[in-house]
């Protein structure tokens, strides 16, 4: 068994930030002081917080590389409005049943941080295909749309968006995934984003398995996985294709 001085060799804010974000002190206790790492239940609080805090992150940051690629090359070529429409109301319905319940901001604010990163990529579409005025009315018009969802939107409405919002993704990366085929390259679609999707997936894939098993909602994150896994293969195979269509616009 450990002594104290051995406990007390790991230092404070890594212990702070495991018993913060990953564990509660009796699973630390189990783990680096009685070295019982085969702890069953302590395994399963990890594996859990774990999942939690990379879909976390995968949330918060999947879509900032995609804002910033567009920003610098000024363009929104090879992108599909309509796939990133249907990434916005996917983003939406949690956010919506989240206001609506009245959900802390704590609760679903890495949603909202998202919403906020998409609705700006369809801006900078509609923006660098010069219809910025467009750009600007969608976005008063979507603020307007959401402040009425939150406010005010029948309980079967809500319910109905966020049963959907997996759907809707689904169809996003089907849409993206067409368009990417028929251009024969990907243009401005950031593989640093495609990837955060593809692995923020993967951990909405074991979250569910712990939450729930074998179930619909397991198989659409399975569907919605393969599909992110799909676009990261193109961004591989049309790298070439994508390189020419960049220097052609520079």
């Amino acid at each position: 068994m450990a002594t104290s001085e051995e406990v007390n060799d790991i230092p404070s804010p890594i212990k702070d930030f495991m018993l913060s974000y990953l564990m509660p002190e009796k699973c630390y206790d189990n783990f680096f002081v009685n070295f019982n790492v085969t702890h069953v239940p302590c395994l399963k609080i990890v594996l859990s917080k774990t999942v939690g805090l990379w879909i976390l992150l995968g949330t918060v940051l999947a879509q900032l590389p995609q804002v910033l690629k567009l920003m610098r090359g000024r363009s929104g070529e090879g992108l599909s409005l309509m796939s990133v429409l249907l990434q916005l109301y996917s983003t939406s319905g949690p956010v919506v049943y989240c206001v609506a319940n009245n959900f802390p901001l704590s609760a679903w604010g890495e949603r909202l941080f998202m919403l906020i990163q998409t609705a700006t990529i369809g801006f900078l579409i509609l923006h660098y295909r010069g219809n910025t005025l467009k750009g600007m009315l969608f976005l008063l018009a979507y603020g307007g749309v959401m402040f009425l969802l939150g406010s005010s939107a029948p309980t079967a409405v809500i319910s109905m968006m966020q049963a959907s919002s997996v759907r809707a993704l689904i169809a996003s990366k089907v849409i993206q995934a067409g368009t990417n085929y028929s251009n024969g390259h990907t243009g401005q679609l950031s593989s640093i984003s495609v990837l955060l999707v593809w692995a923020g997936s993967l951990a909405l894939i074991f979250a569910s398995l712990l939450e729930t098993g074998k179930s619909l909602s397991t198989l659409a994150h399975v569907l919605s996985a393969c599909l992110s896994c799909i676009l990261l293969a193109q961004v591989l195979c049309y790298r070439k294709s994508s390189a020419a269509i960049k220097d052609k616009m520079s």
